[in-house]
């Protein structure tokens, strides 16, 4: 689904990000310090070109630990250099600072009482570089981050959430509906030209075709899941079994990007009325994350221009708040043409989701712009600070709009005429 601009009446610099990991800089800002003393060690690493879940299985595999015994606060990018705190349980910080695992650096180490958990930090700082621009374009970002800091940041998920096939919402579904005859074939089949390579192009219509061993064959041995998947399917002869072999935080990603395209649904709707106050809402609290029922949007609307509070959308889960009045009625067209309800969220057997409250809008702090040239050619730098879960790259899109808007984008907004589970609002920044 394509996402509109907020600021789409100003032309975008063009240009590309990511060209290489040293474009890309994130570091987590800690929600508090370790306190010195526990059987967690927490240390801050350095990662490039490993994912969270890769370092976290270099790192338990080093440390004799499993990797569900190591904590950490958020998702971050493979293609970047990125810093986050993790906790490692039963080491000592001596041991954490003379490890040596491939891609990852040790920063500092500490102990503290508790382990990490999704959400423990306060948000991320970003510098990215964007490549390909003409660095005298530098003055045409100024007015659209005027509009973003004024209004907000669209709080959508981005597309790193949906997965390289952009089909990671469509397995939720199938996990929540209890369909995985319909999952196998969005997972191991359904095969495209664009998408995939020449063995994976073979595997999956094997698959299709009903060839499961001329399948398991094509596919590489670095789908190490595809092939796992496929291996039950073969001994179960039962879809169930091998839908339940796949690991469980992979599950529950698949559920959390069903929760954010149901977000970004319903934000497609609200985007020329982000910073209003409707009738119904459930306003979000930024001091302190907190979301209240709002009775009368007239006496609320002059906090939310002082930033004080927003209007939220749905993280979809059985014991999710519902707004009330106009703010029920879209997010309820938003279910109905998902064919989805807060029920299906729990069900016997079925992987389930709380839900929460998401704010529709961020602001961006301490942004700052400056273009420069280096090694690698001209280039425009773009440093900001966001809230936890939330996508730089929603904040690059809209700076350099390379997508084509088509007239039905246009035509899903709504004018003023007119862990996702509880981490759901937890994503790879």
């Amino acid at each position: 689904m394509q996402l509109p601009y907020l600021t789409r009446e100003f032309p975008g610099i063009g240009g590309s990000i990511k060209d290489r990991p040293e474009d890309f800089f994130v570091q987590e800002m800690p929600l508090y310090e370790p306190s010195g003393e526990g059987e967690h060690v927490y240390t801050e690493i350095q990662k490039v070109g490993l994912t969270t879940f890769a370092a976290i299985d270099r790192i338990a595999r080093t440390h004799n630990v499993h990797p569900r015994d190591i904590g950490y606060a958020g998702l971050k990018d493979a293609r970047a250099i990125t810093r986050q705190v993790i906790s490692i349980p039963r080491v000592t910080e001596e041991a954490v600072m003379t490890t040596k695992v491939d891609g990852v650096e040790f920063l500092w180490a500490a102990k503290h009482l508790n382990k990490i958990r999704l959400g423990h930090l306060a948000g991320n700082r970003f510098a990215i570089k964007i490549r390909e621009v003409n660095p005298t374009d530098v003055i045409k970002l100024k007015p659209m981050i005027d509009i973003v800091q004024k209004r907000g940041l669209p709080n959508f998920f981005g597309e790193q959430r949906f997965g390289m096939r952009g089909n990671n919402h469509v397995l939720g579904a199938c996990l929540i509906r209890g369909r995985p005859e319909e999952l196998l074939h969005q997972l191991l089949g359904s095969p495209s030209s664009d998408l995939d390579d020449g063995d994976i192009f073979d595997a999956r219509r094997k698959f299709d075709e009903g060839n499961y061993v001329h399948s398991l064959d094509r596919w590489p041995r670095k789908c190490g899941m595809e092939r796992r998947t496929l291996a039950r399917l073969m001994k179960s002869k039962e879809a169930g079994d091998a839908v339940r072999s796949i690991d469980e935080k992979i599950r529950r990603l698949w559920v959390s990007a069903l929760q954010s395209h149901l977000f970004n649904q319903v934000l497609i709707k609200r985007i020329e009325t982000l910073d209003k106050i409707i009738p119904g809402d459930f306003a979000y609290k930024h001091e302190n994350g907190a979301c209240f029922q709002v009775t009368d949007p007239a006496t609320e609307q002059p906090r939310a221009d002082a930033w004080e509070i927003s209007p939220t959308g749905p993280i979809v889960g059985y014991r999710m708040s519902l707004p009330e009045g106009e703010a029920l009625a879209i997010e309820q067209v938003v279910m109905k043409e998902n064919g989805l309800t807060p029920g299906h969220f729990k069900q016997e057997g079925r992987e389930q989701a709380k839900g929460t409250r998401r704010p529709l809008r961020v602001q961006p702090k301490d942004v700052e712009i400056a273009a420069g040239v280096d090694d690698f050619g001209s280039h425009i730098t773009v440093a900001f600070t966001l809230p936890a879960g939330c996508f730089a790259t929603v904040l690059l899109r809209e700076l350099m709009k390379n997508e084509e808007q088509t007239p039905e984008a246009a035509a899903d907004t709504i004018t003023e005429d007119a862990e996702p589970s509880e981490a759901g609002n937890q994503a790879p920044a």
